[in-house]
């Protein structure tokens, strides 16, 4: 009984560390998110020119992405995850410092480098944890990553009502993340699961891989454009009052948090390829209210629905990369994000450059048509889902 005692507080201890870093993960980048339109304002930046600067961080992803994955098979995700918990939040802090156009484009590379550093060891982390409880815990812990997006743009809230600069607000951010990483690195996993040191850099994700990216890349891009774009689209389509401009982001984030929560329990009840469409259907559906219906109530209800839509897929599909049999789950997981967070972060360029061209809710609607890329693909997670 003591044994098991000792155990169960063993993965527990594990479990809460974990949730911390993925909280970290989430306050640091919702908290350059919901400064965004300040770093437009403050650069003098169009919609096309505040796109080709957001470009740097895609370019800071693909560039790690290799490198992420061999760092983490080789060196193990904990090292790697400490090293990220101190350098991505220190990146934020240095983007509030940016004298001129060229330093902020090299520092987002930098920041989107060290963001993809922390996802990828992170959910290495939480593939291992969730191999010894033996249950899916996944979502659980994407959800404390949503909370954290909550709680940063709570925190950006009061920083922009207060007219907080940038810079200070940036390094209060960055302060309170170190502080967490102190508290917690000593209890993360030590040895992750079935780590395999001899995993070459560059390895060749099998089919079952390239669809799993796939369906990441649905969600991520739509995932990619609430953060990016949701303040600026309630501002400039939705006409909402200044004080009002994140009230989009917040309903997008607090249903997404609360849906992750609760997402491993519809996954045991409905199955993968159900819980799947079902997401897919809300996305768009939530989409097309937000385009057909811009005011604050119904675009705020629209907003609701789509982060009800995206709270389960990202977790679903990283999970069962992890437990790839022909990948190590760093490896596998950084394929998966190849694809998927591409998405993540090409999508709010791509935004900028329709706005330009047409309008933000011409841009919307071509987000909700590639959305229900999530409804075509879901029948395949549910086939890769039976075969792990």
């Amino acid at each position: 009984m003591k044994d098991l005692t000792v155990d169960l507080n063993l993965k527990r201890s594990h479990r809460i560390a974990a949730s911390i870093f993925f909280f970290i993960a989430g306050l640091t980048y919702s908290s350059w998110a919901c400064r965004i339109h300040d770093i437009k304002a403050i650069f003098q930046l169009s919609n096309a020119g505040l796109g080709s600067v957001l470009f740097a961080l895609p370019i800071g992803l693909m560039v790690s992405l290799p490198v992420s994955g061999w760092l983490v098979t080789r060196m193990g995700s904990r090292k790697v995850l400490i090293s990220a918990g101190l350098l991505f939040p220190l990146m934020l802090a240095a983007i509030g410092l940016a004298p001129g156009i060229w330093q902020l484009v090299l520092l987002l590379f930098c920041f989107g480098f060290m963001n993809n550093l922390f996802e990828i060891s992170m959910n290495t982390q939480a593939v291992g944890i969730e191999a010894l409880y033996g249950r899916s815990i996944m979502a659980s812990f994407h959800g404390l990553w949503s909370l954290a997006g909550f709680a940063g743009v709570g925190i950006g809230t009061v920083a922009i009502s207060l007219e907080m600069p940038v810079l200070y607000h940036f390094v209060f951010i960055c302060g309170l993340s170190w502080l967490l990483v102190l508290a917690a690195y000593r209890y993360l996993l030590p040895a992750d699961e079935a780590a395999d040191s001899s995993q070459p850099i560059f390895a060749k994700p099998d089919s079952s891989i390239l669809k799993l990216g796939l369906i990441a890349f649905s969600s991520l891009v739509t995932e990619g454009t609430m953060f990016d774009w949701s303040g600026i689209y309630f501002q400039k389509t939705v006409a909402a009052p200044e004080h009002l401009t994140t009230v989009g982001y917040i309903a997008f984030m607090s249903t997404m948090a609360g849906g992750r929560f609760v997402a491993d329990r519809f996954v045991t009840k409905l199955g993968t390829k159900r819980v799947l469409q079902i997401s897919g259907m809300m996305t768009t559906s939530g989409l097309l209210i937000a385009i057909c219906l811009p005011y604050l109530v119904t675009a705020t209800i629209g907003f609701l629905l789509v982060g009800i839509g995206v709270s389960s897929v990202v977790p679903l599909v990283l999970a069962l990369a992890g437990k790839s049999k022909t990948l190590a789950p760093g490896v596998a997981i950084a394929a998966v994000s190849t694809v998927g967070f591409l998405g993540f972060l090409l999508g709010p360029p791509l935004i900028g450059f329709i706005a330009e061209a047409t309008s933000l809710r011409w841009s919307f609607a071509f987000i909700a048509l590639l959305g229900t890329g999530i409804i075509l693909l879901a029948a395949q997670a549910g086939r890769i889902a039976d075969d792990k």
